[in-house]
């Protein structure tokens, strides 16, 4: 049973509130985009939940960590965590005590920070390796450049955090950890090295000052970017750019280029993280992806990635751009925990009840976009193995159809909600998958009850 073994471990302090939050898990996952009161139904279990949240055992890390141990767990060989914060913005009118500003400061709620545990080899997802939830704090008025890097508190600091209680991988396994231009400081490149974690994050910080290693010996200290730019071209390859408000879509051709670096600490600017751990600068790799000649208008292509692994052929290199190029499985869990679960229309009045729901909808929303990533990443893998048989069954009466792979029963659960399956119209999104997501549960609920009514009526 999916809710037994993700949320079954939970240490509550009473084996009742395990088994409570078990039942809710399981209902919620049954109606995932509804309210607590649609996906309770019965004013009991409702007021069983209410209970059950606002007790003081029942937080956020003691209802998602069974998950996250479970994730950790499941490692095989090669794993990609894949980290990055989203916010969640419960509304700038809402009256729920103890949330803090999000967005320009207009919206109240939080921010969560996920770690996505990837494996490498098959692009599986395993689950959530770790989250943190963190509250958004002014800023101290008049502060430097100096005392910014000395202050505690800040938010760039949970990337370090997260990486420290995801720990060391098991015999066997090697953590990548995949990270956007906000990971991109000291600390963390402290904190992996100390984890005995690989890496493959995105330059921010293009100005910062390195000393590039050559078979010749290191040469003059100068800025990243222009290390870079003395390279010679490795390779090109091909990069399909998705289409937004600003530009069309298009096809563009990128100019790969690589280095090996070593970035010294900032001997005046240490922060106690890098004191603790004795941060004296490390060797690295970093790989350039730019694009050549971009149409007037568009924003072009460039992609800056620090590598902990070696990476001296175009092969090398392509492997830590398909790496960084899976980026975009934590984007569509983010997808799926605000559209699939919309956690942001819970109605809770405290933030502590909110961050428990949320723990609980982001487990649901691993578990959605598990499914909807396997039609993508594994689309003829058999229906009977990624989708719940009643749901196969009754998809396929209502679509009058045959349905065996698991990409066919995506594209028809999204024909309920309105897809309409055309050779152009690409993969379906969350929404229409949502809409027939209900109208499937519908049918399911109504043959069950229709069922148990004949039988009732022949005793």
């Amino acid at each position: 049973m999916w809710a037994q073994e993700n949320f079954g471990g939970c240490e509550l302090g009473d084996e009742r509130r395990t088994a409570r939050v078990v039942k809710l898990a399981q209902q919620m996952a049954e109606h995932p985009d509804g309210s607590t009161p649609d996906q309770t139904e019965h004013w009991a279990d409702l007021k069983a939940a209410y209970r059950l949240i606002d007790r003081e055992e029942v937080t956020f890390a003691a209802v998602a960590s069974p998950h996250w141990e479970l994730t950790r767990r499941r490692a095989r060989g090669t794993v990609l965590v894949i980290g990055d914060t989203t916010e969640l913005d419960f509304g700038w009118d809402r009256q729920a005590s103890g949330l803090g500003p999000v967005g320009n400061g207009s919206g109240r709620g939080f921010l969560l920070h996920n770690a996505l545990a990837v494996d490498a080899a098959t692009s599986e997802i395993l689950g959530l390796a770790g989250q943190e939830v963190l509250y958004r704090r002014p800023k101290p008025q008049g502060e430097n450049s100096y005392r910014r890097t000395q202050r505690e508190g800040k938010e760039s600091e949970v990337w370090a955090r997260l990486i420290a209680r995801i720990g060391r991988p098991a015999e066997g396994v090697t953590y990548v950890h995949v990270f956007d231009r906000g990971a991109d400081n000291l600390d963390v490149f402290c904190q992996l090295r100390q984890a005995r974690g690989e890496w493959v994050i995105r330059a921010s910080h293009l100005h910062r000052v390195v000393d590039e290693l050559t078979a010749d010996g290191p040469r003059p200290r100068c800025a990243l970017q222009t290390v870079l730019d003395r390279q010679p071209v490795l390779g090109t390859y091909e990069l399909s750019v998705r289409a937004t408000k600003e530009q069309p879509a298009r096809m563009a051709k990128l100019a790969v280029r690589v280095a090996k670096v070593f970035v010294p600490p900032r001997s005046k600017r240490r922060t106690a993280l890098q004191r603790k751990l004795q941060f004296a600068g490390l060797e690295q790799w970093v790989v350039e992806a730019r694009e050549i000649d971009p149409p007037k208008g568009v924003m072009p292509v460039h992609w800056v990635l620090w590598s902990s692994r070696p990476v001296e052929t175009f092969d090398d290199a392509w492997q830590i751009l398909t790496d960084y190029e899976r980026r975009w499985l934590i984007e569509e869990f983010h997808k799926a925990l605000k559209t699939g679960c919309r956690v942001e229309a819970r109605q809770h009045q405290t933030a502590k009840r909110l961050e428990v729901m949320t723990g609980l909808c982001s487990v649901i929303a691993v578990r959605l976009v598990q499914l909807k990533t396997l039609a993508r990443t594994a689309p003829q893998t058999p229906a009977e193995r990624g989708v719940p048989r009643v749901w196969l069954d009754m998809l396929r009466a209502l679509r009058k159809t045959s349905i065996v792979s698991v990409r066919d029963f995506y594209r028809h659960l999204a024909g309920l909600g309105g897809f309409l399956m055309r050779k152009g119209d690409g993969e379906p999104g969350w929404i229409t998958l949502w809409r027939g997501t209900e109208k499937l549960r519908a049918a399911i609920r109504g043959y069950f009850s229709m069922k148990k009514k004949w039988f009732f009526k022949i005793l």
